[in-house]
């Protein structure tokens, strides 16, 4: 406890604070929330130490305000173990917890709209995400920054859309605290088999005895995972502690929503960026009063305030949206099982087909492990085979047009995978199909000169799409218009590559009477866009559903039983050493979609490497075989898991200044044992968004200590003002 008039250590939420010294105006304990001002700016930070600056007492200023509440001694300590790991500030790390500042401070006064719901009104895209925007608030009134931020929308749509009555002021409302607060059961409505009841007791076992303990829960596809961890979530919040139930996207959980509220009697509280400012406020605030005790919530949700947090689950584990690059870069599966081991508490991480990482720590006896080996209910596994693409050839198909010649496209369904869609579309059951790829066609080219259509912000091509008749670069989100001739010599321009809109349009033409839907971030801007496309899909109005990865996460669908991966090799032959482990789980998750009620799934890989290890594993179900194929090549390799990686990315917008700084940084470079720096070379994307990037590499033995190796490194060269550099502990991307 420390005094009024005692000096204390303050630190504050910016990206390079380590803490500065104040004088404390009344009582506080290490991690209590106050309000100080640096450089007239007002901040709330913890108490973090004691004061250790050997300042004047006349130079030190006083904290404005002291309030009742703060955080932990163990979260103060994991801020510090994660700025050590992560190599960022303990600030920035705590910018991450103290992310609505709004919450020490009454509700500003500003204009909020409600939506009136008018079937006169034109229905535009634009206007759709305004409405789903409010529906994934509970439709409560909204600012119209709010409106214009979560429905990702111009300012003029939602001008618009207030001109024409669509959006109505009302009165300045304060959303309660207690309206986010429910009082959860056990309806006792899911009866578990004998595996999941094992699976459920281990884990619970765990909980009433306590202290830190990791789970693997390693269930295939559809084996009911969400129900064991569903019940291992109720005996933590039984005991009065709090629980979060970590999710790689949020919009993908519209049908894991519904399976919540039957399980618990009211609907999960939910965390993620698409909340208002008034929301993000009280969930914030009942977390730390300790009001909310179970939220379901992206990995920023790791990030609250928690109070008595008894129990973390993360789904999906080996999922890489949980690797965070902006805003500090981390991962927040490894920072959700650093903060229960710090806080003495169970994690358990669930997944189909879990990381090389977690597997190793498995094998280690650092995880224990939990198996689900069959489907609930007694479903099936789909049967899964490929197509040998060099055998069966795809059919060219023809575009008719009205106004223009028709054209002949090249088309990308096989023979083989066109009479299994037909077939399956005959007895009225659905089919996905596949491919990681938006828009209508990746590369925009010349063939007369060579000319490509590249972004001028970033290197890289733009993609053609259809359903906008734009280019757009998916690095920037930059636009422009397809041209009629080769700026460059004036030829035709041609489009070359497969986007699911170009599947769309096969599939369109070969099966006219099949109704047809597109899957991806372009078409899914909401959870509730989501929700109507699976309540179409159990409703029978889609024949055909086309999508990207979206599609491969969590999905039930029990009339779906042919799946079709258009382009099965695609992520094969990357840079990146997991490249193999990456598409074995992204293809092993869009398997596991087919053949999920009463009739038997099937799985067709379009490629045309049919002797592939990857696939010929899928094909026959031998995860744990190719998984420790491909562990034995990372061990003689030293890669992670058997070994570590950092890299340094040093970013500028004049490529004299940054080729100045990284041969500066290069000559400084430290040698130790047991680690390597190589670098520097260009980024594989060497531009974006008009910055220049080169990268470092730094190996190392597990033993090694490479953090403290980059941080002194780091200390040796001062980064001027007009230079960015990141630092990527276990880098996921090598772009």
């Amino acid at each position: 406890m420390f005094k009024s008039g005692d000096v204390v250590k303050v630190l504050i939420p910016n990206v390079i604070n380590t803490g500065y010294d104040y004088r404390l105006t009344a009582d506080a304990n290490l991690g209590t929330f106050v309000r100080v001002l640096v450089m007239n700016r007002s901040y709330i930070g913890v108490v973090y130490g004691i004061g250790d600056s050997g300042l004047p007492d006349n130079k030190i200023r006083n904290v404005s305000e002291v309030f009742s509440s703060g955080l932990s001694v163990n979260d103060l300590q994991w801020i510090k173990r994660m700025s050590d790991w992560t190599l960022m500030a303990p600030g920035a790390v705590l910018r991450l917890i103290v992310n609505v500042p709004d919450a020490f401070s009454k509700p500003k006064l500003e204009q909020l709209y409600v939506l009136k719901k008018d079937d006169k009104i034109r229905m535009t895209d634009a206007r759709q995400a305004v409405f789903d925007a409010f529906a994934s608030n509970d439709n409560d009134a909204m600012s119209a920054s709010d409106v214009q931020n979560i429905a990702r929308v111009s300012s003029a749509v939602v001008k618009t859309m207030i001109k024409n009555g669509t959006l109505v002021p009302c009165d300045y409302r304060v959303k309660k605290s207690d309206e986010f607060i429910f009082q959860y059961q056990d309806t006792g409505s899911v009866q578990l088999n004998a595996e999941q009841a094992f699976a459920a007791e281990e884990i619970g076992e765990s909980i009433e005895k306590g202290g830190f303990s990791a789970f693997l829960l390693d269930g295939i596809t559809g084996s009911g995972k969400t129900q064991v961890y569903f019940d291992s979530a109720w005996r933590a919040y039984k005991q009065g502690k709090s629980v979060l139930l970590m999710m790689p996207e949020i919009a993908l959980t519209a049908q894991f929503m519904a399976r919540y509220q039957k399980r618990f009697g009211a609907p999960p509280v939910v965390w993620h960026s698409n909340l208002t400012a008034v929301r993000r406020r009280e969930i914030w605030r009942g977390v730390l009063n300790g009001d909310i005790r179970m939220v379901v919530g992206t990995r920023s949700a790791l990030f609250l305030p928690w109070q008595n947090l008894g129990l973390i689950v993360v789904d999906e584990e080996h999922d890489s949206s949980y690797k965070q690059e902006d805003m500090g870069i981390y991962h927040a599966r490894d920072m959700a099982v650093l903060r229960a081991k710090i806080a003495g508490f169970p994690i358990v991480l669930a997944s189909a087909t879990p990381s090389a990482e977690t597997l190793q720590n498995v094998s280690d006896g650092k995880y224990n492990l939990l198996r689900l080996t069959s489907r609930f209910g007694g479903a099936s596994l789909p049967k899964i085979e490929t197509i040998d693409m060099r055998q069966s050839k795809p059919e060219s198909y023809v575009v008719k047009s009205d106004n223009k010649e028709d054209v002949q496209q090249n088309g990308a369904l096989s023979p083989d995978l066109c009479r299994a869609i037909s077939e399956t579309l005959e007895i009225g059951q659905q089919v996905m199909l596949f491919i990681n790829r938006r828009g209508f066609a990746p590369i925009v080219q010349c063939k007369k000169c060579g000319w490509v259509a590249t972004c001028p912000d970033c290197s890289v091509g733009m993609t053609y799409h259809k359903r906008l008749n734009k280019l757009l670069c998916h690095m920037c989100g930059r636009t422009a218009s397809l041209p009629d001739k080769c700026p460059e010599c004036g030829d035709t321009v041609s489009m070359r590559g497969v986007g699911l809109e170009k599947i769309q349009e096969e599939v369109n033409i070969k099966f006219p009477k099949a109704k047809t839907a597109l899957v991806s971030s372009d078409t899914m801007l909401s959870r509730q866009a989501l929700e109507r496309l699976v309540d179409k899909m159990e409703s029978g109005e889609i024949d055909v559903v086309i999508g990207t990865q979206i599609l491969a996460k969590g999905h039930h669908f029990p009339n779906l039983t042919l799946v079709g991966v258009v382009e099965a090799d695609a992520g094969l032959y990357g840079t990146d050493f997991r490249a193999a482990e990456h598409t074995f789980q992204q293809l092993f998750q869009v398997a596991g979609r087919a053949g999920r009620g009463e009739f038997p799934g099937r799985v067709l890989l379009q490629t045309y490497q049919p002797d592939n290890p990857v696939l010929k594993a899928i094909c026959a179900g031998n995860r744990d075989e190719f998984m420790a194929g491909d562990m034995a090549a990372r061990k003689s390799a030293k890669m992670p898991p058997f070994g570590q990686l950092i890299a340094v990315i040093v970013e500028a917008q004049k490529e004299s200044v940054l080729n100045k700084f990284c041969k500066e940084l290069a000559y400084c470079a430290p040698s130790a044992n047991g680690a390597k720096i190589m670098g520097p070379i260009a980024a594989q994307v060497y531009q974006i968004r008009n910055w220049y990037r080169m990268r470092f590499l730094i190996t190392g033995d597990v033993k090694s200590n490479l953090q403290a190796l980059v941080k002194y490194w780091l200390t040796k060269v001062k980064v001027p003002a007009n230079v960015r550099v990141k630092v990527d502990v276990g880098p996921q991307n090598f772009m």
